[in-house]
C-alpha cells in the first residue's frame, strides 16, 4: 500500500476515489479493509459515482451482493461479507465466478474471500485517525 491519501470531510472524497479509480490499472477486485464504521461503505459509494454509477449504492449487509450498473453497461458488484461465516457460505454463492468475471467487485469484509480472489487484488485499507479524519491506503 503504496498510496495514501487523508480524507479531512467528505468533500475530499471524490478526488480520493478519482485517485483509487487512476490507480486500478489491471485489478478488477478491490478489497475494503477496515473496522465497522470506518467507511468502507461511503467510500464505495463515492468510487461508483466515479465510475457513474446512478444508482443507490449502499450496503448489501443483508443481500451479501448489489449489483450496479455503469453508463457503458458495465457492472459493478459490491459484496459485504460481514455476516457469511465459512469459505462454503462464499462458494455457494457462487463468489469465484463473480471474482473472475473482469468486471468491478467490490469487497467489504474481504478477509474470507482472500483464497478465493485472483493474484491481483486490490487493497483498499481505511483507517480512523485520533483527529477523527480517515486515511486511504492502496
Amino acid at each position: 500500500m503504496n498510496n495514501c491519501i487523508k480524507i479531512k470531510v467528505l468533500e475530499d472524497l471524490p478526488q480520493a476515489a478519482k485517485a483509487v479509480k487512476n490507480a486500478l490499472g489491471n485489478h478488477t477486485v478491490l478489497a475494503f479493509h477496515g473496522e465497522m464504521g470506518a467507511g468502507k461503505t461511503t467510500f464505495i459509494k463515492a468510487l461508483c459515482s466515479e465510475f457513474g454509477v446512478t444508482d443507490n449504492v449502499s450496503s448489501p449487509t443483508f443481500a451479501i451482493i448489489n449489483e450496479y450498473n455503469t453508463p457503458e453497461n458495465t457492472t459493478i458488484y459490491h459484496f459485504d461479507l460481514y455476516r457469511l461465516e465459512t469459505l462454503e457460505d462464499l462458494q455457494n454463492i457462487g463468489a469465484e465466478d463473480y471474482f473472475y468475471s473482469g468486471k468491478i467487485c467490490l469487497v467489504e469484509w474481504p478477509e474470507l474471500a482472500e483464497p478465493l480472489f485472483p493474484d491481483n487484488v486490490l487493497n483498499i485499507k481505511i483507517s480512523v485517525l485520533e483527529d477523527k479524519t480517515r486515511e486511504i491506503c492502496f
